[in-house]
């Protein structure tokens, strides 16, 4: 059975946690941040998960993660 390449565009923006769950980082921190409060630009650098529609396709773009 051939080995299965890792998405690299994947690996380097998701990242697994304990529990087997994927974290992601949040758009819209990276430009233009005055016009936005400083509790918006905080909550956006805390990250989310990944939801559940979506999960499937990230455990299968990282299969050894």
């Amino acid at each position: 059975m051939p080995k299965l390449k890792t998405h690299k565009g994947a690996q380097k923006r998701f990242k697994k946690t304990g529990t087997g769950k994927f974290k992601r980082g949040c758009s819209h921190q990276r430009h233009i941040l005055t016009s936005k409060s400083p509790k918006r630009k905080r909550q956006l650098d805390m990250g989310d998960m990944v939801s559940k529609a979506d999960s499937k396709s990230v455990a299968e773009m990282l299969p050894y993660a």
